[in-house]
């Protein structure tokens, strides 16, 4: 089955556009030119990723990615004038998984829909990894911290697989930038602040630990047994 792709934007221009260069690629695509519609599309057509404009008239694009992470864990992409590190901030803080700035190429979406879609399971061989208080199992997309399970998106998810993956190494903010997000995404070092802030608070209300140690300047050193 071809996966599903929902676009919600209020310019129909660019919902044509998109649309089109998404089906060209094998995608099965709907559109919303009004955000409501898009979210009642959403509920009954349950697509497997979401771009949606930030600046629309009635709710607003961090609106959108509130009120469908309130539900599903599919990828979300904004899309948005503004490129301002506050709004970025804000957006992946309402659940956005990644961030486009207009004016863009098509090809730059498709390139960050695919990488969205593709996630964890396509860039390892490794299928189940255990690692100190951690269980991770990439095909069934779950993951256990002392034997809890943990509820993640699927950014959330491949940052974790990928600190597992290099547990005790210090690993520098570009490297975890490019492999989690991609080459285009090395210069976002707000996507690591948000995503990082985020997955520290879900291990720690379940373990009362600290998994994820801060280097300075550097970047991050994942503890699988984590430090009280």
């Amino acid at each position: 089955m071809a996966e599903r792709v929902l676009l919600i934007d209020d310019e129909p221009q660019i919902t044509r556009v998109l649309r089109t260069a998404l089906g060209t690629q094998g995608f099965e695509v709907r559109t919303a030119n009004d955000p409501e519609e898009g979210l009642l599309i959403f509920e009954e057509w349950k697509p497997d990723l979401v771009v949606t404009d930030l600046m629309m008239p009635g709710i607003s694009g961090i609106d959108v990615c509130k009120r469908v992470r309130a539900h599903s864990a599919v990828p979300i992409i904004v899309l948005s004038v503004r490129d301002q590190e506050r709004t970025k901030v804000e957006a992946l803080d309402a659940g956005a998984d990644d961030y486009i700035t207009k004016p863009f190429g098509a090809q730059e979406l498709l390139a960050r829909v695919r990488a969205h879609l593709r996630r964890a399971p396509e860039r390892s061989e490794t299928s189940h990894l255990e690692t100190g208080d951690f269980v991770i199992d990439i095909e069934q997309h779950t993951a256990t911290v002392q034997g809890k399970p943990l509820t993640l998106t699927p950014t959330e998810f491949e940052l974790l697989f990928y600190f597992a993956q290099h547990t005790g190494k210090v690993m520098p903010h570009r490297t975890i930038l490019n492999a989690v997000w991609g080459a285009q995404s090395v210069h976002q070092p707000e996507y690591l602040r948000v995503f990082i802030g985020q997955l520290r608070k879900k291990l720690e209300v379940l373990t009362a630990r600290q998994y994820i140690q801060t280097e300075p300047w550097v970047g991050y050193r994942f503890v699988s047994s984590g430090v009280e």
